[in-house]
């Protein structure tokens, strides 16, 4: 029997107007300390100071607080958070899919990006599609990319090129506003050891066409201050690092890289991208500062024709219709893409359960939830 799949092409079907997009509200949040042990609050929130350009992105890679990625955290964290966001409620999240920005990055991006493919895994309960990614997929998948790097002629280290993006965020954020920072602090940020356990993490309620969705994603940082007002939009940032753009293929690199940017913030309703230009070698050359709804317009005036924005929207909207259409029994479901396909395919792996992606707690908190509504 043919397994359910997707067909990505013709792209042109999903070109035209958008489909209606509900604005991210941010719902709940948490954070990673730095011992990226869980906190439901704001306490790894961090504000924007401009960095000192002409800084060396290389500089304490040998004391690099790296985070340990071999653990599969799954959605644990947003799903702690919004068990807190439904007991403050008393109800239920009105969402028709949850998962992790970077599975809906996957799928916005699909129609232009098939170089690597994925594979996640999903779940129905209650009439939501729980959706993660498969850990050992994604391991396999960086240890591939790893070794193609390592064999280009001239190429760092990939350890290092990553490590450039969590230099400039060191470089680039602080504990609290300026203000309340001293001088000899923000001076010395290139001397601070970088780490990457630490995080703050927003919980957005958005939409895509028919689809309401519940999405957590880390945000790098703050512009000005927080708004008092649950939901009200806020001046997010988010950091990228990257080569300046030189000639024909670097461009096209830049152009690719660009669209992932808009989607990030786009999907978390961060306003506005920062991205620090480095030279070959690592080293800070300058920072533009771009608004994320005017990327489709950049793009478009620099004549780029590799992606466009209008369908990364619908052909989201329709996969989703055709998801939430497909998953619709109990067990445990893969969502997968080989790398170069044309479609993506789901297929049932347990008739039964969740698996871990969702939690005994979670489970039982809304078990207790409906209990509460039959009482009322």
């Amino acid at each position: 029997m043919s397994l359910p799949t997707f067909a990505i092409h013709p792209i042109a079907r999903f070109s035209g107007a958008p489909q209606p997009v509900k604005r991210p509200k941010e719902v709940a949040y948490f954070s990673y300390d730095d011992n990226h042990k869980f906190h439901l609050d704001d306490s790894s929130l961090q504000w924007y100071y401009p960095p000192q350009l002409g800084a060396d992105l290389s500089k304490g890679f040998e004391t690099f607080d790296k985070h340990d990625d071999s653990i599969d955290e799954h959605l644990d964290s947003l799903l702690k958070t919004i068990i807190a966001h439904e007991k403050e409620e008393g109800k239920k999240i009105d969402a028709n899919v949850i998962t992790w920005r970077g599975m809906m990055t996957k799928i916005m991006s699909a129609p232009f990006e098939d170089r690597d493919g994925f594979e996640m895994r999903a779940t129905l309960f209650q009439d939501c599609i729980f959706i993660e990614e498969d850990h050992g997929y994604k391991q396999h998948a960086h240890a591939t990319q790893d070794r193609q790097q390592r064999s280009r002629p001239g190429q760092f280290p990939p350890e290092l090129m990553a490590y450039w993006g969590y230099k400039f965020e060191t470089l680039s954020c602080l504990p609290r506003p300026w203000g309340e920072m001293s001088r000899e602090f923000i001076e010395n940020r290139d001397k601070h050891i970088v780490s990457n356990k630490a995080q703050y993490c927003s919980v957005v309620r958005t939409g895509l066409g028919k689809t309401i969705m519940c999405i957590g994603g880390e945000v790098d940082a703050i512009w000005d201050s927080k708004p008092r007002q649950k939901g009200a939009s806020t001046n997010w940032v988010e950091l990228k690092t990257s080569v300046k753009p030189h000639d024909e293929r670097s461009m096209h690199n830049f152009e690719r890289k660009l669209m992932k940017f808009w989607i990030q913030s786009f999907l978390l309703g961060v306003p506005r991208i920062i991205v620090g230009y480095r030279s070959q070698s690592g080293i800070l050359k300058e920072t533009e500062d771009i608004q994320t709804l005017s990327i489709p317009d950049i793009a478009a005036s620099r004549g780029v024709r590799s992606w466009d924005a209008n369908t990364c929207i619908n052909f989201a909207s329709a996969f989703l219709d055709w998801l939430r259409d497909t998953i619709r029994g109990q067990g445990v479901w893969r969502i997968s893409r080989r790398p170069r396909s044309l479609t993506i395919e789901v297929s049932q792996v347990f008739e039964d359960g969740h698996d871990n992606i969702l939690t005994e707690d979670f489970i039982d908190w809304r078990k207790e939830l409906g209990q509460r509504g039959c009482k009322s």
